[in-house]
């Protein structure tokens, strides 16, 4: 067995030094090819006649007319430029040009330029460890809006969809995995409400949640549904949730035979209190919001990933709690603990607050900065480091929109949500704002270039932008970290159009002089040749 082993293993490694070495040889294999059929012409010059051939072509361009030219011109630039408007098209919905794509996936793994799948995962960090870089993963939106109430409304006025179906389906998934369980004592209003979640058309959903509360008038999450997609208005959406709350009380009780049921219904009783919290904080009970959410995470410790903190955090802030917001994060802001814009940009709202009312550019660069302003500033470049697209919302440099259901950590979508919510807090604390928009650009400078190492954090995740495209509507310009340059084929079919409709311009313009143009080109290589350099050469010497 250990003879099979060895020998497996240096057959395997003698393939792998074989395909290294035929990826290495590749790379000049053209090169090669290129100097052989140089090579053949010139050997060959004289039994293919290659003299005559250039001769005779010249002689058929010259029977050509200006028209010709224009035509030919013309249509190349036509061409041109339509690859051109194909391939900006492409890049702004793709962020890649559509020719490179081709070349990479199709004729790289064909010249041997396929990555090594084990380490495609991994990064350095700033201390030159290497570590596993995390997957682009989606989470639900803490503070999201309700449907009914909120996105449809959008909706009515607009005439435009907030929401994608990338974003519908993944809640779908969400209230299908909180919400109902795969056992074989499912009631007839549960298999209803599993389809209901399913359902793609809003009126549809509703439908089946009146279907649920026909078989069963206490059914919750019949409730629940009608609340977020039904309700137009956050005080109709409050009432549906109490119901939901109440026929929700009566099944919390133990299930020895089902302990997944026991979980779907806490999970539902979780879901709904959080949902009434949030009522009551837009309808300005901030202190009653703030209770029930205290309440639920003492009652429900487990359930961090739900992100509960988070609102809790907006609605402290709402009431310039400040101490109360910094006991918050003293408990989340912590190393082993996963991070989100909430955290870092709070943190650093926080120690620019201290400071900001009296901070001035031209006063710090005589004196220097002071200790809290340093520690403000390192706080808003940890800020920038985590969520680089924030700013921009933040100092109004990009407009708004309703946030997503979902959002993408470090992405725009987290950043969007981010801003919808605590805009209005920056604004509240004077001078805040400024600091932010004196020192947050110099977070690039402290960054590693490229990004394969990271300062604070690991290095930016470059799958942000493919997940935002599919997160945020086709409305909004999804702001891309680090900003990319324009493809090369863009830029080269951008001059070729050029090139070629400027030649098409002067040919209709100038004829004759395009013409003479045309011909000394086409005789340029008969005066070069061996014959006519013979003839010349007495010329010369006398």
């Amino acid at each position: 067995m250990a003879d099979d082993n060895s020998s497996n293993s240096q057959s395997h490694g003698f393939a792998e030094r074989l395909k290294s070495w035929l990826s290495w040889s590749w790379t000049y294999v053209c090169a090669v090819w290129f100097a052989m059929v140089l090579t053949m012409i010139y050997v060959l010059r004289s039994p293919l006649k290659l003299q005559e051939s250039v001769t005779a072509a010249s002689v058929f361009l010259n029977t050509l007319t200006p028209k010709f030219y224009v035509a030919l011109t013309g249509t190349s630039s036509l061409i041109s430029g339509l690859i051109l408007i194909f391939e900006w098209w492409y890049f702004r919905k793709y962020g890649t040009s559509f020719i490179e794509q081709v070349s990479v996936s199709h004729l790289r793994p064909l010249l041997g330029g396929v990555e090594n799948s084990s380490s495609a995962g991994l990064f350095t960090s700033a201390s030159g460890e290497v570590e596993q870089r995390p997957k682009c993963k989606v989470w639900r939106n803490p503070l999201n809006l309700f449907r009914g109430a909120e996105y449809s409304r959008y909706t009515w006025v607009t005439g435009r969809e907030p929401l994608t179906y990338y974003d519908m389906n993944l809640s779908a998934q969400d209230h299908q995995t909180f919400f109902t369980c795969d056992t074989q004592q499912l009631k007839p209003e549960d298999t209803v409400m599993q389809k209901a979640w399913r359902e793609r058309n809003p009126q549809a959903r509703i439908r089946a949640a009146y279907q649920a509360l026909e078989l069963n008038h206490e059914c919750a999450a019949a409730y629940v549904l009608l609340a977020e997609e039904e309700a137009t208005t956050i005080v109709e959406a409050e009432r549906l949730f109490k119901q939901a709350l109440k026929f929700g009380m009566h099944h919390i009780r133990p299930h020895p035979q089902s302990d997944m049921r026991a979980g779907k219904d806490t999970n539902l009783l979780v879901y709904i209190k959080r949902r009434l919290a949030m009522c009551a904080r837009k309808l300005g009970r901030i202190k009653e919001a703030v209770k029930m959410m205290r309440d639920l995470m003492k009652e429900f410790p487990l359930l961090g990933m739900l992100n509960i903190h988070e609102n809790l955090l907006e609605a402290l802030l709402e009431l310039q709690a400040y101490a109360d917001v910094q006991a918050v994060l003293a408990k989340y802001d912590d190393i082993s603990l996963p991070k989100s814009a909430t955290i870092c940009y709070t943190s650093a709202l926080l120690k620019a607050r201290a400071v900001s009312d009296k901070f001035s550019p031209e006063a710090a660069s005589r004196r220097g900065l002071s200790t809290a302003e340093m520690n403000a500033v390192e706080a808003i470049h940890r800020a920038v480091e985590f969520n680089p697209h924030v700013p921009k919302y933040l100092l109004e440099m990009k407009s708004l929109i309703l946030p997503p259901e979902h959002i993408l950590k470090r992405g725009d979508s987290e950043a969007v949500a981010y801003a919808f919510f605590h805009l209005q807090h920056w604004k509240r604390a004077e001078g805040a704002l400024n600091l932010l928009h004196c020192t947050w650009e110099g977070t690039f400078r402290i960054i590693p270039y490229p990004l394969e190492k990271g300062h604070l954090f690991y290095p930016y995740p470059g799958c942000t932008e493919t997940a935002d495209r599919e997160l945020l509507p086709s409305f909004h310009e999804v702001s891309v970290y680090p900003k990319k340059e324009l493809p090369f084929f863009i830029l080269f079919t951008a001059g070729l159009c050029s090139f070629t409709a400027m030649l098409a311009m002067l040919t209709h313009q100038f004829p004759d002089l395009m013409g003479i143009f045309v011909k000394a080109v086409t005789l340029w290589p008969g005066l070069l040749s061996p014959a006519h350099i013979r003839c010349a050469m007495p010329h010369f010497s006398s």
